[in-house]
């Protein structure tokens, strides 16, 4: 069994650790702080996939989209895409929403792939640091399936490093958070969404929320902060590396390994898979 920080990391999966947990809430903010994601979540007429009604659902799904991106067959893949696909088919603007947009528009997809791609580098690089050139490198090649298992085509993914910051920077330009999101979006990091003894780790999950959210988001947000929430984040950030020091890393591949299993069982049953 191996503790600790991945010594050779090659590939996304290789990055997970205890800060995964925690960190769904502020990448999820930075997903929807392009105005089509965020309107398209917030409008979507697939209650099945609305965190505030269906809170477990929409976690086992996106579990399972991530374990079959980093993970999994390329049959994996393809399935997932499949029954993600039906259901971004639905999701599309009207003539009332206030921007356009459609669920299938790669480009959308793109900055939530993007997005994903943070999540991984930032659960490994808040606790320990810049990754080397090599891994880097590496692991930025395994992320691209992160877009390309849906509608992302391959020459969309930016072809290195330097390239995707270029990316990232003119898209920030793009980014705004409307009031109706922003009170979507607040729920979520303070999960007021989930039964009550689980709600109230609402507040420490607001702190790991702000605190892992880059200044420009937080601008957006209208979250405060302040030296002595940083100080608490820095308590929190150290929790999370003894924690990754005595939890083998099996532990979190292995649940990745049971979403796949369940979204074959599924598959086998004719049940759907989202």
């Amino acid at each position: 069994m191996q503790f600790g920080p991945p010594r050779r990391p090659r590939r996304v999966a290789d990055l997970i650790n205890p800060a995964g947990a925690l960190l769904p809430a502020a990448n999820v903010i930075m997903q929807l702080a392009a105005p089509g994601v965020g309107y398209g979540v917030l409008e979507s007429p697939v209650d099945s996939g609305n965190v505030y009604q269906h809170p477990f659902k929409r976690a086992r799904t996106t579990g399972t989209y991530l374990a079959a991106a980093t993970i999994g067959t390329d049959a994996d893949r393809q399935t997932i895409r499949r029954a993600v696909d039906r259901v971004h088919a639905l999701v599309r603007s009207t003539e009332s929403s206030p921007v356009s947009y459609h669920a299938l528009d790669p480009k959308l997809q793109l900055w939530v792939a993007a997005c994903l791609y943070r999540y991984y580098v930032d659960q490994h690089e808040f606790l320990y640091g810049p990754l080397d050139d090599e891994a880097a490198d590496a692991i930025y090649a395994d992320a691209r399936r992160l877009g390309t298992t849906l509608q992302v085509r391959e020459d969309m993914w930016p072809p290195d490093r330097a390239a995707f910051e270029g990316y990232w920077k003119r898209s920030l330009d793009e980014l705004r958070i409307d009031p109706p999101v922003r009170r979507h979006l607040h729920g979520v990091a303070s999960l007021v969404f989930l039964p009550l003894p689980l709600r109230l780790l609402g507040p420490l999950n607001l702190l790991a929320t702000t605190g892992f959210l880059p200044p420009e988001f937080r601008a957006h947000m209208q979250l405060e902060w302040s030296a002595r929430r940083q100080r608490d984040f820095e308590r929190l950030l150290t929790a999370l590396r003894i924690a990754d020091r005595v939890i083998p890393r099996e532990v979190w591949l292995f649940g990745y390994q049971l979403y796949l299993w369940d979204m074959r069982w599924r598959v086998r049953l004719g049940k759907p898979v989202v």
